[in-house]
């Protein structure tokens, strides 16, 4: 059985996107599924760097699209986490480098590798956004609750829609205290906008940081909320939708329940 092929898209950069590409990558393979993630922000890769993988580099994403190597050489295998695999970007090539058919006899090489593909989209809507859909199956969209995002999410939705895949949204890097206070979009918001299914809500978490710049994925943090929200993320993805989404809004007031149910306080 063939693989399947996932697009991590987002329109605007800066909302977390390749973060959430590690995250995820890391979270399926604890399932058990044999998974690559692709760096496809060609001239500017970061993702070996947010998997703790820079210093293994041989070859690229755009070797292995060129048949400059085998598969098995391009992909770095993690030696924190069983059957995670990462195909690194190039830095001496621009996002030109590769054509969409390059990618459709990437992807067809790829699905009969790993059980999971996840592709780390590059922000903007050019080359490497067309390179980065052209073979996938699924998208998903990073979007945080901010306008500009919201506004460059819309735009990419629609142009997944013309390709006939069907998105599925995480809001990203919610902050439940100015979410409360009405200075932050909610995610009911961006949902009304975007109107496409929600696939998990994950809020800012300082451990994402330190895991960036670690090189460890956040995951493996029990103590990360960020972390326990893209685990479910990746349950929902291989099918287990029974998941139930986590309300950071929520999972704060019962915070504050509980605290207050100690102290005898009147409860929000």
């Amino acid at each position: 059985m063939e693989g399947k092929i996932i697009v991590i898209t987002s329109g605007k950069g800066g909302v977390g996107k390749t973060t959430a590409t590690a995250a995820l990558g890391a979270a399926i393979a604890l399932e058990g599924k044999r998974v690559a993630v692709v760096d496809m922000d060609i001239g500017l890769r970061n993702l070996d760097v947010v998997m703790g993988l820079e210093n293994r580099i041989v070859f690229n994403v755009v070797d292995l699209a060129k048949g400059r190597c085998k598969v098995r050489q391009a992909a770095i295998k993690d030696r924190r986490i069983e059957n995670l695999f990462l195909i690194p970007a190039s830095q001496s090539d621009n996002k030109t480098a590769l054509s969409t058919d390059d990618m459709i006899r990437l992807c067809k090489k790829l699905r009969q590798e790993f059980d999971v593909v996840l592709i780390d989209c590059p922000a903007g809507i050019e080359q490497g956004f067309e390179n980065s859909v052209i073979g996938a199956d699924e998208a998903v969209v990073v979007c945080t609750p901010e306008v500009s995002a919201v506004r460059d999410a819309d735009r990419i939705i629609g142009l997944l829609y013309a390709r006939s895949i069907t998105p599925k949204l995480i809001v990203n890097r919610i902050v439940p205290r100015l979410v409360a206070s009405g200075d932050m979009l909610s995610h009911k918001d961006v949902v009304d906008v975007l109107s496409i299914e929600l696939i998990g809500l994950v809020c800012m978490d300082d451990f994402v940081i330190t895991s960036t710049n670690t090189g460890t994925p956040v995951v493996l943090d029990r103590d990360s909320r960020a972390g326990q929200a893209f685990r479910r993320i990746a349950a929902r993805l291989l099918g287990n939708t029974e998941i139930p989404i986590v309300d950071p809004l929520e999972d704060l007031k019962g915070f504050w329940n509980r605290i207050s149910s100690k102290m005898g306080l009147r409860k929000t």
